[in-house]
């Protein structure tokens, strides 16, 4: 498994987060895995990394897994299991001697773990907002009063290019009063994180980093001459497919107008407009249109105290990823902002453009590749087929050409639930059936 899949499987079965460190720590969850390494029960390949249970790993954790289910089933059976502890096939994967003394002083005294009453009691702390999170993973819970609201604005906003226009939108920024801070984002070209609030530690040069949380609000800035470049070379179709799936729910396009240049753009002024309309009716971002960089720093000025407004009484719970369409959209309908978030460095290595895909991945960029194939429908025709092969082989169950053709016709996509239509249908079996040039 890879590192991001690990985490997240592990995340549940461990009281520490595997990527948000504890205050005036820097060491998370995942800091125990070289300890594995070391005793032989985990071995790491690969590049990227991968993780993978050597012989005697296995044998632990199906030894754990048989003890894990005899505490379930019941008190039968201790006497085995007590023997099973001493057993040489047992690793200590703590090997401290304070641990031995510890559990020879428990046995001494007779002192038991009382395992359900622990969990009933953790069950009546829990506030009522936070019993609404019990059944997601959480590394971080930040109170109200304990973070602050920071804009995160992407380096390349402010490097390369027109640096004289860069420069300004952090000068109005500056001059509105807004905390930001310039850093490397993978999506987007801003975003909004709540920061918790760390007290600098005596004997300590710098404060301990304070865990963050990303807000469901993230923002793609185009000028139009850059939205025009986009168009031509792919990169407006791949960015609004990668800002769909970076796990915030609240996308917004900000598009600024570039004065007397847009007269001397590549494509006509008809064809970037219907590209807009497109992105807000079709794909379902919020669009905001602005003149120039001042009222771009305005717009950013507005919704960073918005936000601050917003969401300053909420109790803030950091969630996986994978747990994105849960119950965060239940309170979006209500009106309210999600308070179930995903840490900053769990989104940012997921939006990682360049990293190590799947095949259902790599295929899903192979269909957006087909003219008129947009993300939505790829992703229908991904549910269907997940992959290649899952596809050719639908395809070899055909007992005739004409059903070959109209194999994906009928998939439905979009919220509108339209079919893929047959012109399309027939293209993607071409490509993929065909071994000469397509028709």
């Amino acid at each position: 498994m890879f590192k991001m899949e690990l985490q997240t499987e592990a995340q549940h079965l461990c009281d520490k987060s595997f990527t948000v460190p504890d205050v005036g720590s820097k060491y998370t969850a995942w800091s125990s895995v070289s300890t594995l390494i070391q005793k032989n029960l985990l071995i790491k390949t690969h590049n990227p990394a991968r993780f993978s249970l050597t012989d005697e790993g296995l044998a632990l954790a199906e030894r754990l897994e048989s003890v894990e289910r005899g505490i379930k089933d019941g008190p039968q059976g201790d006497g085995e299991e007590d023997e099973e502890e001493g057993a040489p096939g047992v690793v200590d994967l703590t090997c401290s001697d304070d641990d031995d003394e510890d559990d020879e002083e428990d046995r001494i005294h007779g002192t038991e773990t009382p395992t359900c009453d622990v969990g009933e009691e953790d069950e009546m702390r829990k506030t009522p907002e936070l019993q609404a999170m019990s059944g997601k993973p959480n590394g971080a819970c930040l109170l109200p009063g304990t973070y602050e609201i920071i804009l995160c604005v992407d380096f390349i906003e402010t490097t390369g290019g027109s640096h004289h226009r860069k420069q300004e939108l952090t000068k109005e920024l500056q001059r509105n009063g807004v905390k930001f801070d310039v850093r490397k984002l993978n999506v987007g070209d801003f975003l909004w994180v709540a920061r918790e609030k760390v007290a600098p530690v005596p004997g300590q040069l710098r404060a301990p980093t304070g865990r963050e949380l990303v807000l469901d609000y993230i923002i793609e800035r185009k000028r139009m001459d850059d939205l025009c470049g986009s168009i031509i070379d792919g990169r407006f179709r791949e960015q609004k497919f990668r800002l769909k799936r970076c796990g915030l729910r609240r996308p917004v396009y900000l598009v600024e107008e570039c004065g007397a240049a847009a007269s001397h753009l590549s494509l006509p002024e008809t064809t970037l407009q219907q590209a807009i309309v497109n992105t807000q009716v079709v794909d379902g971002f919020f669009v905001k249109r602005v003149q120039d960089v001042k009222e771009s720093a305005a717009y950013l000025t507005v919704m960073t105290r918005y936000l601050t407004k917003l969401y300053q009484n909420r109790t803030l719970v950091c969630r996986s990823r994978e747990l994105e369409g849960d119950r965060g959209s239940d309170e979006e309908d209500g009106g309210t902002p999600s308070c179930s978030l995903i840490s900053f460095a769990e989104f940012n290595h997921g939006a990682i453009k360049n990293k190590c895909q799947t095949v259902r991945d790599v295929f899903a960029r192979q269909l957006m590749q087909i003219s008129g194939l947009s993300g939505d429908k790829a992703a229908a025709i991904l549910e269907q087929y997940s992959t290649p092969h899952s596809l050719l082989t639908a395809y070899e169950r055909c007992e005739s050409e004409a059903e070959k053709e109209k194999l994906l016709s009928s998939i439905r996509y979009g919220k509108l639930k339209r079919n893929v239509g047959p012109a399309l249908s027939r293209t993607v079996y071409q490509l993929y059936c065909s071994r000469g040039a397509l028709s």
